[in-house]
């Protein structure tokens, strides 16, 4: 999901775009409320989830603070983003990644991703929960609109 946001008044405006998919969070609230284990950790430290184990509760929906996971009503069970994980496993980039026409998205080790976009990293911006919450595997570098707690969500 892609959200656009407005921040400021005419002569200085600001307008911003956010793709909110998993953040792959280290304490992420949607597998410690998972009671079947359907939403795990994967060996490589990203949130999974088995739909074969899924009981379509909704406790990893009412928990992410990012509003990720999403009920599948027709198939009783809960979806949510894998980072692509069978693209990845045959050294491709997730779809997300190659797919955005901007190039804002990348997809790595946090280190490796810190190393090569420098400084002003951020882990939160005010659109977002506080990263205290869940620790997200996340890294934005933010135009200076996206800093601005006076923003308004825009149907685009």
């Amino acid at each position: 999901r892609v959200g656009t946001f407005g921040t400021g008044v005419y002569p200085n405006p600001g307008l911003y775009h956010y793709s909110g998919s998993c953040n792959h969070c280290e304490e992420a609230k949607c597998v410690k409320g998972c009671p079947t284990g359907a939403m795990h950790y994967g060996d490589d430290g990203t949130v999974q989830h088995d739909k074969e184990m899924c009981i379509g509760c909704k406790y990893c929906v009412w928990n992410c603070p990012y509003s990720v996971p999403q009920y599948l009503e027709e198939k009783n069970v809960v979806g949510k983003c894998n980072s692509c994980k069978d693209l990845r496993d045959a050294g491709q980039n997730p779809a997300c990644v190659d797919a955005c026409v901007m190039r804002c998205l990348k997809f790595g080790d946090l280190d490796e991703l810190k190393k090569e976009y420098g400084a002003n990293l951020k882990s939160e911006i005010p659109i977002l929960p506080s990263a205290t919450i869940t620790k997200p595997s996340l890294l934005i570098k933010p135009k200076s609109c996206a800093l601005n707690p006076n923003y308004k969500k825009k149907e685009v």
